[in-house]
């Protein structure tokens, strides 16, 4: 049986984690997890990590790895995971990926070009105009900066706008003369399995997550995080909306209906990202029979 790398991915709360660790569990192996957030430390509720139960049962790579003061992007991503693999692939013909972030599992399969180095002031001084002026600024200066790049980026993604925002001031080119549209090959087969839910369902596990989530005290852990709010790490669902209410900007209900939001937001376009890729063969999270049928049958 060849090195094979099972690629569990698709929208937030659509139940890949359980998919995963029954998987793996099936095969006898461990999981790196391709979610860009739960590889901090400092964030749990707001992230969604697997309970401790389960993360003692299988084996989890790149969740509690790293803090939240150490800026990690896909590149590094990259590096990380192919590491992860060898160690597994070491021990086992099978590894599992597990997560939602898409450029993650992108830098995973095919490799990431390289970026040049960007300036930090430049970088530091976009990211304190943004947190003043906010998003509609930003849209707006990377427009004229970079029209090419902007009318077919993430243009609701503060991080991937600021990114290209800052390689143009940095080095006067578009981030896109940087893309090769080359991929890396790697030593092992992949299989990609992708979740989804009828839209209506899936809404409503996240609304219920949100509610879960603040029960299990978000807010506290939010303002645990208050000395470090200026991290762009932490400008993400869920504490953002939280440090607003904090600030006296918004009610503490309308906040959790903003996390809602803008999680459901958020996993329409992960559903967009990975149904641009074709290779990913979709499930309901209901289907493990089938699922484990139709990866046994390839490998």
């Amino acid at each position: 049986m060849p090195e094979t790398l099972i690629i569990v991915a698709g929208p937030t709360a659509v139940g890949k984690t359980d998919l995963a660790v029954h998987l793996a569990k099936h095969f006898g192996t461990e999981i790196i997890s391709a979610d860009s957030r739960q590889c901090y430390r400092e964030m749990n509720i707001g992230t969604a990590k697997p309970d401790p139960e389960i993360l003692s049962s299988v084996k989890h790579y790149f969740i509690n790895s790293h803090s939240i003061s150490e800026p990690l992007n896909a590149a590094d991503y990259e590096q990380l995971a192919l590491q992860y693999c060898r160690e597994i692939f070491a021990k086992k013909k099978v590894a599992i990926v597990c997560g939602g972030t898409g450029l993650y599992i992108k830098a995973l399969c095919e490799g990431m070009d390289e970026i040049p180095k960007t300036d930090p002031e430049t970088a530091r001084q976009l990211n304190a105009e943004f947190k003043q002026k906010g998003l509609p600024w930003l849209q707006e200066a990377l427009s004229k900066a970079d029209p090419e790049f902007y009318a077919t980026a993430e243009q609701q993604n503060p991080q991937r706008l600021l990114r290209a925002l800052t390689v143009k001031r940095s080095t006067g080119k578009s981030i896109k003369e940087f893309y090769t549209g080359t991929k890396k090959t790697r030593p092992f087969q992949m299989i990609k399995i992708g979740l989804e839910l009828p839209r209506a369902e899936l809404y409503q596990r996240i609304n219920d997550r949100v509610e879960k989530m603040m029960e299990e005290g978000l807010l506290a852990e939010v303002k645990s995080l208050i000395p470090y709010r200026e991290l762009k790490n932490l400008n993400t669902v869920g504490y953002a909306e939280l440090f607003d209410f904090l600030d006296g900007k918004i009610a503490l209900a309308e906040a959790v209906k903003l996390i809602q939001q803008h999680s459901r937001n958020y996993a329409k376009r992960q559903l967009t990202w990975f149904k641009k890729d074709p290779e990913f063969h979709w499930f309901t999270p209901l289907e493990p029979k089938q699922i484990l049928h139709f990866i046994s049958n390839r490998l």
